[in-house]
């Protein structure tokens, strides 16, 4: 009897198998196409720029020249400045006599959010009220003149004396 010998199909090295990103997956596609300028050219155009430039409201009050002359000072300050009112509320519990006015009215004068006031306008805006000019002088006396003209760089007039008729001749005075 020969032995014949049979291959197997076992893997003879269980876990863990070495692997990495191309062979766990298959190819690493780019999902996003790359940004066109590098990263410290880009940061100097909007909107990085303008974001980067912008301090918001928490940001600019972390500055060491910020002061704000409405802020309690102390404990004591912070509790005298509350909206609490011992005759109308008595027996209010303690989280209750700490509210701050801020945070009930809008007469604070204080701006605690990054957010435009929007003021009520007079008109629709779908439909605005239409202005209208006065002309002075609508019409020009004499072709030869520039008052009246419209303005231009492309104009016969602006360079008197030496500039060419728009058939290429000089002009002549």
């Amino acid at each position: 009897m020969s032995h014949m010998m049979e291959l197997s199909n076992r893997n003879p090295y269980p876990f863990p198998q070495i692997q990495n990103d191309e062979d766990f997956v298959g190819t690493n596609k780019v999902q996003k196409k790359p940004y066109g300028d590098p990263t410290h050219i880009a940061q100097r155009k909007d909107p990085w720029n303008r974001l980067n430039s912008t301090p918001t409201l928490a940001s600019a009050r972390r500055e060491v020249y910020h002061h704000d002359p409405k802020a309690p000072q102390d404990s004591l300050d912070f509790i005298l400045k509350a909206h609490y009112d011992h005759h109308g509320q008595f027996l209010s519990n303690r989280t209750e006599t700490l509210h701050q006015s801020e945070t009930f009215t809008e007469d604070h004068g204080r701006i605690l959010k990054n957010r435009v006031v929007e003021e009520e306008k007079n008109f629709d805006p779908m439909s605005p009220p239409l202005r209208t000019i006065e002309i002075l002088n609508p019409k020009r006396e004499s072709l030869h003149s520039v008052e009246g003209a419209i303005e231009s760089h492309h104009s016969a007039q602006t360079n008197n004396g030496y500039s060419r008729k728009h058939d290429g001749g000089f002009y002549t005075t």
